[in-house]
């Protein structure tokens, strides 16, 4: 029996997935906008949003609800292809952090030399969109495995996935919207005077000298302006971390448990074993420590299968593609 929309939701476990997988969507986004015009940063970012949206909410939505009615038995298949995906994604980015490709890099921006801004701006915005087609869908097979197990009823499977695609679509670009413009708020708090006659630079202050408010504000908002500049790449740079990191733990756990539904319980035991091992050396924070043995476990874990991926991709699955599309795989 339906437990409600309220309880649906309260599924920490389910939705700490969501969101963790989502981590990868912050980490990857603002790599698109990068090389842009300031003015151009905002609508790239809402035309990859509105990409988003339709990803999840026309397409992925009506399969997925598909599935749960024709075929749920494809639920765990797909996530764990899913899985395996993220592991793929987030070993690719460890290697090229390790060795990074100095060659592809260079052909890649003499491409980009080569191209007007319309048609660069274009192939940035529908390659951001392709990404988050694999990461929405992941997202929503992660929503869906959860609803499923909680109701039967179709419209409430519905209502939950269009209310939590729409939602982490708004959380996640909303939030990349405000890293991307947090140099440029910070340059502009740097280089401004008066941010008392200004309102922080929102409207534009009569002539005059800076007042007794301008001069006790300035040097606080202008250190504030100055920490923006300089630590957004460090800031950018670690969100990066984080969703490589999100990428490895949720694929590796969603392998894992997929295993354990087709009685493969071997690797899930021995991260859940030493899981608590460790949470008994540490009583005074048992759980923390448990839950931060477990996650590691898999992610690991998720780093050794998407080692073993990256070698099967580049040297077999992507020559067939280009054999059978006569493409280049993207």
């Amino acid at each position: 029996m339906s437990t409600g929309l309220i309880a649906l939701l309260d599924d920490v476990a389910g939705l700490a997935k969501v969101a963790a997988a989502s981590l990868d969507d912050a980490a990857v986004t603002p790599r698109y906008v990068v090389g842009f015009t300031a003015d151009r940063e905002l609508p790239i970012i809402g035309k990859i949003a509105l990409g988003s949206l339709k990803n999840k909410l026309i397409f992925l939505l009506p399969l997925a609800l598909a599935l749960s009615l024709v075929a749920p038995w494809a639920i765990t298949p797909l996530l764990m292809l899913g899985g395996g995906f993220l592991c793929y994604e987030g070993a690719e980015k460890v290697w090229e952090a390790l060795r990074p490709h100095a060659a592809h890099q260079d052909a890649e921006g003499a491409g980009a030399a080569g191209q007007d801004a319309a048609q660069f701006e274009r192939e940035k915005v529908n390659s951001a969109i392709k990404t988050d087609l694999i990461l929405s869908a992941e997202i929503m097979a992660i929503v869906l495995s959860t609803v499923a197990a909680e109701t039967s009823s179709f419209w409430m499977q519905a209502a939950v996935l269009a209310v939590v695609g729409a939602g982490i679509t708004g959380l996640v670009y909303g939030a990349v919207a405000l890293i991307v413009k947090a140099d440029d708020v910070g340059l502009s708090l740097a280089q401004n005077g008066r941010p008392a006659a200004s309102l922080l630079g929102l409207r534009t202050p009569s002539p005059g000298a800076p007042g007794g408010a301008d001069r006790a504000l300035a040097p606080v908002t202008q250190a504030i302006g100055r920490g923006l500049v300089k630590g957004m790449p460090v800031f950018l740079k670690l969100l990066a971390l984080v969703g490589t990191a999100a990428m490895l733990w949720v694929g590796g756990g969603i392998v894992i448990h997929g295993l354990e539904g087709f009685g493969l319980t071997a690797v899930g035991h021995a991260i859940h074993g030493a899981a608590v091992a460790a949470g008994e050396s540490v009583p005074t924070a048992k759980a923390a420590v448990e839950w931060l043995v477990g996650a590691a476990g898999a992610g690991v874990f998720g780093l050794l299968l998407g080692a073993l991926l990256i070698p099967l991709v580049h040297k077999v699955a992507e020559p067939l593609w280009r054999m059978v599309t006569g493409k280049e795989s993207v």
